[in-house]
């Protein structure tokens, strides 16, 4: 016999469109970046808008352009319907006698993203000299610098985040774990770059699983080997296994966004806006994400 929840439950399942059953399991909201426009930020917060993504991520560019005139910034933003879900805020420096100024730097992009209604900045480092291993005290610096900047931006009432990066500090899982180690979650969190990770020699989808307490946002991407290193490209076109990134996204119920990331048109004869609505594809296929 069947119970009136069972009853209820088949009712919604045979009358709800598709696209809202998938919803209901999507706790995430999706974002892209800007940086496959090369600095055309009003022409990115336009494509990215028509392609019905919730939030953009901007670079420190937009700070030299609009950082006198952030109200013409975020008038653009919200005509677009968009959320300024992250902002790229640049490298953080351990040498001493640049530290302070690194991180009133970083000071001023969170205030910056403050007057743009945005909630996160985005960290990363040039610190990684060629073909050398970072040493664990550096690696530590690191971690204990940026727990700085997280509690001032924290004051101001943006998140601080440190993103993983190839050729950089936290190149390796092992170099993220260490740094991870030593970051105060309640100062500055991960986002986590699932190409880079993976180009690192990790596995993103585990580190969903077990970085999922201080997780606060992805940029999903793909990357290929080509000669003489590799190639950064649209998603479904490399090696990464979003599918599997994406079903423990589900698992964790992760509330925040997962930002599509291009660092360059990867291929002649395609554009940004191509390469967004290539990668929107599969994420209509592939994960079923429902776009509005």
């Amino acid at each position: 016999m069947t119970s009136r929840r069972e009853f209820l439950a088949l009712t919604l399942a045979t009358t709800l469109p598709i696209s809202s059953l998938f919803a209901a399991n999507k706790s995430y909201s999706l974002g892209y970046s800007s940086i496959t426009w090369s600095g055309q930020d009003e022409q990115a917060i336009k494509d990215i808008a028509s392609l019905g993504f919730k939030g953009i991520q901007l670079r420190a560019n937009t700070f030299s352009k609009y950082g006198e005139n952030p109200a013409a910034l975020k008038a653009l933003i919200d005509q677009s319907g968009l959320q300024l879900c992250m902002f790229s805020s640049g490298s953080v420096e351990i040498d001493p006698a640049k530290v302070d100024a690194s991180i009133a730097q970083h000071v001023k992009h969170a205030n910056f993203v403050k007057a743009l209604g945005g909630t996160s900045i985005q960290l990363t480092n040039s610190l990684r000299k060629k073909g050398v291993k970072p040493e664990e005290k550096d690696l530590i610096r690191l971690a204990e610098v940026m727990n700085e900047i997280g509690a001032k931006t924290k004051e101001i009432g943006i998140q601080a985040t440190y993103h993983n990066h190839m050729d950089q500090f936290g190149e390796t899982p092992e170099e993220v774990e260490l740094l991870v180690q030593h970051m105060d979650p309640s100062k500055i969190k991960l986002l986590l770059d699932v190409a880079h990770y993976f180009q690192g020699g990790g596995n993103p989808a585990e580190a969903v699983l077990k970085y999922k307490k201080v997780l606060h946002s992805l940029h999903v991407k793909d990357v290929r080997q080509t000669e003489p290193r590799y190639r950064f490209v649209e998603l479904g076109q490399g090696k990464v296994n979003l599918e599997e990134l994406f079903a423990n996204l589900d698992k964790i119920k992760f509330k925040g966004f997962a930002i599509v990331e291009l660092d360059a048109v990867p291929d002649a004869g395609k554009t940004p806006f191509s390469c967004a609505e290539t990668s929107k594809e599969f994420l209509k296929t592939r994960i079923q994400y429902p776009f509005s």
